[in-house]
């Protein structure tokens, strides 16, 4: 979208995490694909205009380093810095029914907290209403099923209720802000 500048950050990997990573040839490969992306901290958040959060599920909730992230926010809390601005939240499961619209929720809680605006996915975008048991996305955010091991890739309809995702809360982000 023209005038949206995307920033990607990733948050902080526990060291007992990495300490498992370091035995796993593909988990080890991917850390090492995304060490080149900075580690978001509560001063990107401050100055973004819009964020979307992503997290893999971790039985029905959002990974505890995301949460870390999230309790790391206390003075964007205290100074309202996050007040008005939009977000939009996504996940990935090993499984159908893995709690993707629960760690989505969950997601949404501390930005409700900070005053952000959580923006969604209406039933209007086009895969949204679907019927396969493998389809994903619902009304809170953009999910795929990722495999038990993350062998599996996400679908072209996930891929595309994510890009709608991220269009919505680019375009709510320069209403809101602009």
């Amino acid at each position: 979208m023209a005038g949206v500048e995307v920033v990607l950050r990733r948050v902080q990997e526990f060291d007992a995490v990495n300490q498992i990573i370091d035995q796993n040839d593909a988990a080890r490969a991917l850390r090492e694909q995304q060490q080149q992306i900075p580690i978001c901290t509560v001063d990107d958040l401050k100055q973004a205009d819009g964020v979307v959060f992503g997290s893999p599920t971790r039985y029905g909730n959002m990974t505890a380093q995301m949460k870390q992230l999230f309790d790391s926010t206390a003075s964007l809390w205290l100074n309202g810095d996050m007040e008005g601005k939009p977000a939009g939240v996504f996940t990935s499961t090993a499984s159908t029914h893995g709690g993707q619209e629960t760690t989505l929720l969950t997601m949404m809680v501390p930005l409700l907290h900070l005053g952000m605006l959580v923006v969604g996915v209406p039933y209007s975008t086009a895969g949204m209403i679907h019927t396969a048991s493998d389809g994903c996305g619902t009304p809170y955010g953009a999910t795929t099923i990722a495999g038990g091991q993350g062998e599996l890739q996400p679908q072209l309809e996930d891929l595309e209720i994510a890009r709608a995702l991220g269009r919505r809360v680019a375009e709510v982000t320069t209403k809101v802000r602009g």
